[in-house]
């Protein structure tokens, strides 16, 4: 009727390879007028919190999914009428003849599309949706089939066999690839449940799926991976009658279980930033060798140095930032860098090499609400104090905010984690994937120490350095974590050291 058309922004891969990303809030509501660049929502990845732009101007349709929901990467989440593009059916209002029609459309002007998002095909195959053979239960659970598909705009990468003529020949193309032991359908899932699915060595075709139209969930995957008594029946429906007997007794003592735990166990779906802090750090606990040294310090002319510098801000270039002792233990780490430029370093994997790097990226293990992040300083190597004061205030300041972006985390070389600031004493990091080394610092506390030939209350603290031992050898770890001990109990070695 008007010449206004229903575009469907799909959600993108902000994060370099990530395959889905949770709505945390919507800006816009049905009816609002967006324009070309305009944010329309927050989304939460494995890596970070980020605002999506939407890419055209029109009028807000719909919102496919409320806030706190993951979606898959290439999945549309609002639909928009756009003013002057080339109307084929404005509104969707008709959901049969869409189905009937679903097996002979043609993507209309996806010619210009490329695959640069993890979830868009192919252009042909990123709007065609694909026939399905007609179930042998009651027909109308094939639309149902459509509609998911269609709403996903994710293909299964299924063989060519079941996206061949749309009419549905009973059987005579039994391709083994598409069927399996339900009516000869594949099971619905989506790709990342899939790929679950194929992790967990769990076989789709013996899952009972729970979700809408007949979709396997997250959930009934892990149900089905899980060694409990009540899957036994579902993955073995041809067992004698004699086992339904056994079953049914077995089923009973879960279902006060459950409800009992309800009441004494909270569960907190693993995603966003914990999700991928924790798939990183088991793949750094088991692919690099870790060493952890420590070395305990007095740092009491550092904790004067810092009371001296907040004291006169301005006479240091210092004014309007941030001091504290991390500012002072950074640049003792950087010296440190500095004078053993080896410690420095990646373990290249595929070409079998040691990668030194000439420039230093560090980086602040951050705690925030949705987890561990761990941003670093570009270059910190060649910043001043008062520069580096300066990033160090900002990169905690965005972290806390959580608007930290996934190129602020990408590329760190060694990292601190200040463990300090909880009133812990020490601990033995965990590398983060990719670095040389992790340096931990512990609290500074007034402790006995011997000075000068005469016990005094001193400021003490403990500093523990764990490093890659495919890249770092103990003396050279040794000689690192000693510099950085020896800067902060005389910190006028900045001076001639930096």
């Amino acid at each position: 009727m008007t010449d206004a058309s229903v575009r469907e922004f799909k959600m993108p891969d902000v994060g370099e390879g990530l395959t889905e990303a949770e709505i945390l809030k919507w800006y816009v509501q049905p009816g609002d007028t967006v324009s070309d660049g305009q944010v329309v929502c927050e989304v939460e990845t494995a890596k970070a919190a980020v605002e999506l732009p939407i890419p055209y101007d029109g009028v807000v349709r719909e919102l496919r999914f409320p806030e706190g929901t993951t979606v898959d990467v290439g999945t549309p989440i609002i639909a928009v009428a756009v003013a002057g593009a080339a109307a084929e059916q404005a509104p969707v209002p008709q959901e049969a003849p869409r189905a009937a029609a679903a097996a002979a459309e043609e993507p209309a002007a996806p010619s210009v599309r490329t695959p640069v998002l993890v979830g868009y095909g192919v252009a042909e195959s990123a709007t065609r949706r694909r026939p399905r053979k007609p179930r042998p239960g009651p027909p109308p659970a094939a639309p149902a089939e459509e509609t998911l598909y269609a709403a996903t705009a994710l293909r299964d990468a299924v063989p060519g066999p079941e996206a061949g003529q749309p009419a549905p020949a009973p059987a005579a193309e039994p391709e083994p690839p598409a069927l399996d032991g339900h009516g000869g359908r594949r099971p619905l899932a989506k790709p990342p449940v899939r790929k679950l699915a194929r992790d967990l060595g769990v076989d789709l075709a013996a899952v009972t799926p729970s979700g809408p139209d007949g979709v396997i969930t997250r959930e009934d995957v892990h149900k089905a991976a899980a060694p409990t008594p009540v899957e036994a029946p579902t993955s073995a429906p041809a067992a004698p009658q004699a086992t339904a007997p056994q079953a049914t007794p077995q089923a009973a003592p879960p279902a006060p279980a459950v409800s009992y735990d309800a009441a004494r166990e909270t569960r907190v779906p693993v995603k966003g930033v914990r999700k991928a802090t924790a798939a990183a750090m088991v793949g750094s606990a088991f692919t690099a060798p870790h060493v952890t040294e420590f070395v305990t310090v007095d740092v009491t002319r550092t904790m004067k140095l810092v009371e001296e510098l907040k004291a006169s801000p301005a006479e240091y270039g210092l004014e309007g930032l941030r001091v504290n002792p991390l500012l002072l233990i950074a640049k003792a780490l950087l010296v440190a860098v500095r004078r053993h430029p080896e410690i420095n370093a990646s373990w290249d994997e595929a070409n079998q090499e040691i990668v030194v790097k000439h420039y230093v990226n560090l980086g602040i293990a951050a705690a925030t609400p949705r987890g561990l992040i761990v941003p670093n300083i570009k270059d910190a190597h060649a910043q001043t104090l008062p520069q580096l004061a300066a990033s160090l205030g900002e990169l905690v300041a965005t972290a806390r905010e959580g608007k930290t972006s996934p190129a602020a985390m990408q590329g760190g070389t060694v990292t601190i984690t200040n463990v300090g600031v909880f009133g812990v004493d020490t601990g033995t990091p965990l590398l983060n994937p990719g670095e040389s080394a992790i340096l931990a610092v512990g609290a500074i506390k007034l402790q006995p120490w011997v000075h000068k030939g005469k016990v005094k209350p001193r400021q003490v603290t403990t500093l523990a350095l764990s490093f890659d031992h495919r890249l770092v050898d103990g003396e050279l770890g040794s000689k690192v974590l000693a510099d950085v001990a020896a800067v902060l109990e005389r910190p006028k070695r900045l001076i001639t050291w930096g």
